[in-house]
């Protein structure tokens, strides 16, 4: 995480942030903090890609359908 940033702390129970650690340490991130970063920014952007490919098809049913031009 960058220095200027400002945060929030989040708890993680012990053993999930053994693994966290675990994890780090065969990767080239510089702590857990940044891992962790690194994972929930990759889970939101797929979350977000996941809605978006929701809405193309729900358009796409109701203009199968007829209710959309």
């Amino acid at each position: 995480m960058k220095k200027e940033q400002k945060g929030k702390a989040v708890l993680l129970p012990a053993e999930l942030y053994n693994q966290i650690e675990e994890r780090v340490k065969a990767t080239g991130f510089s702590g857990a903090d940044d891992y962790v970063i690194f994972v929930l920014e990759q889970v939101l952007k797929e979350d977000e890609a996941s809605g978006q490919e929701d809405e193309a098809e729900v358009k796409r049913r109701l203009k199968a359908l007829g209710y959309m031009d």
